[in-house]
């Protein structure tokens, strides 16, 4: 019996050693970098994070002389925000399983008032483990957990302003668990995605809100990838299944203690506005795109363009409405509203660097009519009467190492629509606001 257990802790040893075998220690990167923005625009925008994030100019604004546009105006603002430090884990193996992952954030204001809107906040970004298996060479199969790109915002234009193309571009970061499958230069990919940063109308709270997906399915992504020498394509379509109205409300009698109904000064009984239970319905909305990426050297050409559906999640100005409403049953039929939002751009060089992005959206209406043009929730990042909108943004940059300095040059028209809204929640009437914006970035990587 001694025997046997001298033989046997004698072996442990060996045994860990074997099992250590099947680990690989992992390996970290810390990065990220300084960025401050100095930026003039020539009137009022709709823009975020102390208006670097910038969405649409402004309306036409007339004092009450009729000839003055109050939004109309040179304003300036230059800060260090959205300066950003991430940590990258890589090399770590358990079996045939790799493993990594990445931890992102960055400073981050609201708009707000007073002190508010110049106090800087970490927040998250990404954070997300990514699992991998290679069978043979070019086969491999990846799973992603956690907060990253959504899979529809990854591919953004050449430029060097905050929002990136948006709202030309879909622009989301998302929870998520997504699938990719590459296999001699196809890739196909396939997620669950939840709300985080950017939230849909919510038609039951009167304004944005996460409860429309909290309540709702799992927003779906399906998609198919071509990589191939210098050229990259991709088609992929998101499905949204949200709740706009989770419950409905009915008028009930006030009693008094004893039970018998409370009478107002008329003598006409009181009543108050209670939950009356659950709405089932749902909003669907499918919104494809495709993208298409040319490499040579040291050009680069990018084409996106989405034909979205309610994409308000997707930063695009979009929304959906209602097309009916059955009070026996308490369901509605919703309408969503398209969006159709495009972009092409380039960038040539390394050390200096020519880039350029052209991009336009419009709104294409809600699906089936209104049920009344009241009822339409259009998202409120920039304003909602805004029809189309052109944007093009020539930019140079010179790289130096580590070093970049840049300037951009952002011209954006918008078309804002007059009067009242048909059954598709358009206008028949309009007019353009223009707005130059000039950008000056620099930024040190480490």
């Amino acid at each position: 019996m001694k025997k046997l257990l001298l033989l046997t802790l004698a072996a442990l040893p060996f045994g860990s050693a074997a099992f250590a075998q099947e680990e690989t220690p992992a390996k970290f990167k810390l990065y990220g970098f300084i960025r401050n923005y100095t930026i003039v625009d020539t009137r009022e925008v709709k823009a975020g994070t102390n208006d670097l994030y910038f969405y649409m100019p402004q309306d036409v604004s007339l004092a009450p002389d009729g000839t003055t546009d109050l939004n109309q105006g040179i304003n300036w603002r230059s800060l260090s925000l959205t300066t950003r430090l991430g940590l990258d884990v890589s090399g770590y193996q358990f079996g045939s399983m790799k493993i990594g992952g990445k931890v992102e954030a960055d400073f981050y204001s609201l708009n707000g008032t007073g002190a508010a809107q110049t106090i800087a906040q970490l927040r998250l970004r990404q954070a997300f483990v990514a699992l991998g298996w290679n069978f043979t060479e070019g086969d491999r199969l990846g799973l992603t957990i956690g907060q990253a790109w959504h899979p529809m915002a990854a591919d953004m234009p050449h430029m060097t302003n905050l929002e990136t193309g948006a709202p030309f571009n879909p622009f989301n970061r998302s929870p998520q668990m997504r699938l990719d499958y590459t296999v001699s230069g196809w890739t196909f990919t396939g997620g669950l995605l939840y709300l985080n940063h950017y939230l849909p109308m919510d038609a039951q709270a009167g304004g944005k809100s996460v409860a429309p997906f909290k309540y709702g399915l799992p927003e779906a992504y399906a998609g198919v990838s071509f990589s191939r020498g210098p050229v990259l394509a991709r088609v992929g379509v998101d499905i949204l299944n949200t709740k706009p109205f989770r419950t409905y409300t009915v008028e009930q009698n006030v009693l008094n203690a004893d039970g018998t109904p409370k009478l107002d000064g008329e003598g006409n009984p009181e009543t108050k506005t209670v939950v009356g239970g659950k709405v089932s319905s749902l909003m669907t909305a499918i919104s494809p795109f495709v993208f298409f990426q040319y490499t040579q050297g040291m050009f680069q050409l990018r084409a996106k363009s989405i034909l979205a559906q309610s994409g308000e999640h997707l930063n695009l100005l979009s929304g959906y409405g209602i097309n009916a409403y059955d009070m026996a049953s308490h369901s509605y039929t919703y309408t969503p509203m398209q969006t159709s939002a495009s972009f092409v751009s380039f960038q040539y060089g390394k050390k200096f660097q020519v880039m350029m992005m052209a991009g336009y959206f419009k709104q294409l209406g809600t699906t089936k009519d209104l049920n009344s043009p009241q009822n339409l929730y259009i998202n409120t990042a920039a304003d909602t009467k805004i029809q189309q909108a052109v944007r093009a943004t020539p930019t140079v940059a010179w790289n130096l190492g580590k070093f970049t300095v840049s300037l951009e040059y952002n011209i954006t028209a918008a078309q804002f629509g007059e009067g009242t809204r048909d059954a598709r929640g358009m206008f028949s009437q309009y007019h353009w606001v223009l707005n130059h914006r000039f950008i000056n970035m620099v930024k040190f990587n480490f």
